[in-house]
C-alpha cells in the first residue's frame, strides 16, 4: 500500500519522512523510552529522546539502545536553565540546605506524606539539575554523534560551536517571540515554538498568536510548532501558520511504547482539557500537568514553591514514595490541554499514521468548505 506523502523542508533538514518531531520528554526518565523514541523514528517521523533528569551514563546507555532498535535519525532533548538558584551539586547537599533555610517546606512535605500514608523513600542518586551537570550531559550527546539536539529549556548557545563541528543539527525551544530570537542569534538551526497550551515546562503566550509571529520575526530561520496539536487538524493548522513541522508531546503520552504506567495513561485519557493546569509546584518552573491532590494541596498551602534545583529535590523525594507505594494518582502528570482530545492507548506507529493521514485530509480537504481566489 502507498504511503501518503506529506513533506516540508524540516524533512530535507533531518533526513525524515514527514515533519513530526517527538518531544523529548523528560518525566522523571519515563516520558520518551528508547522503544517510542525508535518507534516514531521507523514510523517516519523523528523520535526524541529526553534526558533531562538522567545521568550522562544512563543518556549514552539509551543513546545506544535506540541505535540497536533503528537506524532513522533520532534526537536528544536536555534542559540548560539559563538562571539556577545557588545550591550544592549533590543531592544530599540540597536536602541539608532546604532543611536548614526552607524548613517550612520540607515541614510541609511531610506533613503530605503522613496525610497519604507514604513511606519515605529518598531518591538514592546524587542527579542535581547544575550547570557542570549538564555540560557532562551535552558531551555525552556530543560524543555519540546524535543527528540533532534539542534545547528543552534554557540557552543551547554553548552547544552551537560544537555541534556545527560534527554536522549536528541543533533545535530551540521558546515560548515567547524574545525567547526565540536569542535562540537564533545563538544560531540554531531550527526554533520550536510552544505555546502554552504545552505540557511540561511551558510559557504564557498561546499557539495561535505566537507561531505567526515567531515566523515573522525569526525568518529566514524556519520555526516548528508546538502546544496543543494533538492530530492532523492541529499539524494542518500549523502548516497554515508558517511552520514547517510540529514538536508533539501530548499525543504520544497514551502510545503502548511510552514509559508511564497505564494507570498514569488512562488518566490522561480520562481527563479534561481544564484539568491539565499550570504550577510551580512540580519542578520551580512554569510546568503544565493534570490537577491532582498534590498540586491542589500546594495551592492551598500559602508556600511558594521554591527555585530549581531545589524544588525540584524536595518533590523528587515524595514522588519516590508515591512511586514506590503505587500511588500513580499523586504523581506529576505532565500534559497539554490537548489531552483532552485523547481517546485511548495504542502503538506509536499507529498514532503517527493518524497524524499524517488527518493532516494530509484536512489540508485536502480545505477547497471543499472555503472558496478563495488569488
Amino acid at each position: 500500500m502507498t504511503r501518503p506523502v506529506l513533506r516540508t523542508d524540516l524533512c530535507e533538514m533531518l533526513g525524515i519522512e514527514y515533519p513530526i518531531l517527538l518531544a523529548g520528554m523528560g518525566v522523571w526518565g519515563m516520558g520518551t523510552p528508547p522503544e517510542l523514541v525508535a518507534a516514531v523514528s521507523e514510523a517516519g517521523g523523528a523520535g526524541v529522546l529526553g534526558g533531562s533528569a538522567l545521568s550522562p551514563d544512563e543518556i549514552r546507555r539509551r543513546i545506544q539502545r535506540v541505535r540497536q532498535l533503528t537506524d532513522k535519525p533520532f534526537g536528544v532533548d536536555l534542559l540548560l536553565p539559563a538562571t539556577l538558584a545557588v545550591a550544592a551539586t549533590s543531592r544530599g547537599g540540597v536536602r541539608r540546605q532546604l532543611a536548614a533555610e526552607h524548613p517550612e517546606h520540607v515541614a510541609f512535605m511531610h506533613q503530605l506524606l503522613e496525610r497519604f500514608e507514604l513511606e519515605p523513600a529518598p531518591v538514592e542518586d546524587d542527579i542535581v539539575i547544575s550547570d557542570a551537570f549538564a555540560e557532562a550531559q551535552i558531551q555525552v550527546v556530543l560524543d555519540e554523534g546524535v543527528p540533532f539536539f534539542a534545547a528543552g529549556l534554557g540557552d543551547p548557545a554553548r552547544i552551537v560551536p560544537r555541534a556545527r563541528e560534527q554536522g549536528m543539527v541543533v533545535l530551540g525551544l521558546a515560548g515567547s517571540v524574545r525567547n526565540a530570537l536569542r535562540h537564533k542569534e545563538a544560531g540554531v538551526d531550527l526554533v520550536v515554538c510552544q505555546g502554552t497550551e504545552a505540557g511540561g515546562h511551558t510559557g504564557r503566550v498561546a499557539s495561535l498568536p505566537l507561531i505567526p509571529q515567531a515566523v515573522d520575526a525569526l525568518a529566514p530561520t524556519p520555526v516548528a510548532a508546538a502546544g496543543g496539536i494533538v492530530d492532523g487538524r492541529g499539524i494542518a493548522a500549523a502548516l497554515t501558520l508558517g511552520a514547517i513541522g510540529v514538536w508533539l508531546g501530548t499525543a504520544f503520552l497514551v502510545a503502548e511504547e511510552c514509559g508511564l504506567p497505564d494507570e498514569v495513561k488512562e488518566a490522561l485519557i480520562a481527563g479534561d482539557a481544564t484539568e491539565f493546569r499550570i504550577s510551580r509546584a512540580w519542578t520551580g518552573k512554569t510546568l503544565r500537568s493534570k490537577r491532582n491532590l498534590v498540586s491542589e494541596a500546594w495551592e492551598q498551602s500559602g508556600l511558594v514553591p521554591l527555585p530549581t534545583p531545589h524544588q525540584r529535590v524536595l518533590m523528587e523525594d515524595f514522588l519516590s514514595a508515591a512511586r514506590q507505594a503505587g500511588r500513580w494518582d499523586l504523581y506529576m502528570n505532565a500534559a497539554g490541554q490537548g489531552a483532552g482530545m485523547l481517546e485511548r492507548r495504542r502503538p506509536a506507529a499507529e498514532i503517527m499514521a493518524e497524524l499524517v493521514a488527518g493532516t494530509v485530509a484536512a489540508l485536502s480537504g480545505l477547497p471543499d468548505r472555503v472558496t478563495y481566489s488569488a
